[in-house]
């Protein structure tokens, strides 16, 4: 069995006669999105200060990789330290200093690196965190977005095994806000980095989180992916399930996963003994857009498709769910996979018309008037039955996926 990167057994931390965390037990594995989620006051950031080491449990024992921290030799807390960074639920950057010696304080403090081998790093995170033409100036003159990236570069530049987010998307929009969750995505698979994650984003952070943790009264009621909390018999899961019913994805307009999947088991469920319905399941690469667009003319994309497929498939009697950041799956429940071909060949054409020939302006704001992207829409349909589960349809819906809208440009930004 994998050995979890942090690993939380029985760890209780009392502040005088208040019990936060009781005899907590969680393993946060190496590569992967975690999540904590829970009430107020339920101890999130505790559990944050606690990995980082600004805390230390009243009883209990927590481990990295294996071996128990606090029996680390002095050099090994060090090296430990060192592999973590924290990014502060607002930034916490020095309005005092540029981006640049934002980026660089961590390096100029914690390291001997000589000033020249401290700005071929900064630069190079400069450069992959989209801040090139910002280095300069200071975070006063940057948009609450921008301040994020270098707030994220700062975390980054120590080339960190573990890095921590507390509340990273707190008071932003929809598009900004899936921006931020979405960056966060990307750049773990850039830079190999565990990420977890203190958050209240129902439903946005369920599309990049791998794990979730769910903490009630002290403990953790449930720890796994999302998908496994639909079916835990727990008061806390109960009112977090309960607490999805009214949400809808709020940069889209869709349903809801937990919405979506209600309302497909009752169409399959109408008192007929075999019932067929029609699926399609939309995808963009989110990932090459992010890279072509950055991460929030992508967002601002992906906002223009799910909000033209909520439009017109809901006006066939469809409805539609973001099933991961750039997957979206539509339940026809009164249209045969004969009409649907006809209906997705309208579909694409009018989304190449309505929707990706308004891409360039869309997105020039943020990513400049001449520059130059190639954008693909695949769909695929399948029969679904009641017997299917969800990623069954969504398995065979993908293998059968084709391209049914493009944009490219030239070199001087007009559509081709």
């Amino acid at each position: 069995m994998e050995t979890p990167l942090i690993e939380f057994r029985d760890v209780t931390k009392r502040f005088g006669g208040l019990t936060v965390l009781d005899r907590v037990n969680l393993k946060i594995y190496e590569n992967q999105i975690t999540t904590i989620m829970g009430k107020s006051g339920a101890g999130k950031s505790v559990m944050l200060k606690h990995i980082i080491g600004l805390l230390s449990p009243d009883a209990g024992t927590i481990l990295f990789s294996g071996r128990p921290i606090n029996k680390m030799k002095m050099g090994e807390w060090d090296q430990y330290r060192s592999q973590i960074s924290y990014l502060f639920q607002h930034n916490a950057l020095f309005d005092s200093l540029t981006v640049f010696d934002n980026i660089a304080l961590p390096l100029r403090q914690t390291t001997v690196m000589s000033p020249k081998e401290i700005e071929k790093k900064v630069m190079a995170r400069i450069e992959q965190t989209e801040l090139t033409e910002a280095a300069g100036k200071y975070p006063t003159e940057l948009s609450g977005g921008m301040q994020k990236r270098v707030a994220l570069a700062r975390a980054l530049v120590t080339d960190p095994k573990i890095v921590l987010f507390d509340e990273p998307t707190t008071g932003q929009d929809p598009i900004r806000k899936n921006a931020i969750l979405s960056t966060t995505a990307h750049y773990r698979k850039k830079f190999g980095f565990t990420a977890v994650l203190v958050s209240h984003d129902i439903p946005d952070v369920f599309f990049i989180s791998d794990r979730i943790i769910l903490l009630w009264e002290g403990g953790v009621a449930f720890q796994g992916p999302y998908e496994e909390s639909t079916r835990l018999d727990h008061p806390m899961a109960e009112e977090f399930l309960r607490s999805l019913e009214g949400f809808q994805d709020e940069l889209t307009g869709l349903l809801s996963k937990q919405m979506f999947r209600a309302r497909y088991a009752s169409t399959l469920n109408q008192g007929q003994a075999e019932k067929a319905v029609t699926a399609l399941l939309f995808s963009v690469e989110f990932d090459l857009l992010t890279e072509a667009l950055g991460p929030l003319a992508a967002t601002e994309v992906l906002k223009a498709l799910g909000e033209y497929i909520h439009t017109n498939l809901g006006s066939v009697g469809g409805f539609s769910a973001r099933h991961s950041i750039g997957q979206i799956l539509a339940i026809l429940p009164y249209t045969d996979i004969h009409e649907a071909k006809q209906l997705v060949e309208n579909f694409g054409k009018g989304l190449q018309k309505e929707v990706l020939s308004n891409i360039q302006a869309l997105t020039k704001a943020n990513i400049g008037a001449t520059a130059c992207f190639e954008i693909y829409v695949y769909a695929g349909m399948t029969e679904a039955h009641s017997n299917d589960d969800i990623d069954r349809i969504i398995e065979k819906a993908r293998a059968n996926q084709e391209i049914i809208a493009t944009h490219r440009c030239d070199s001087k930004g007009g559509e081709i």
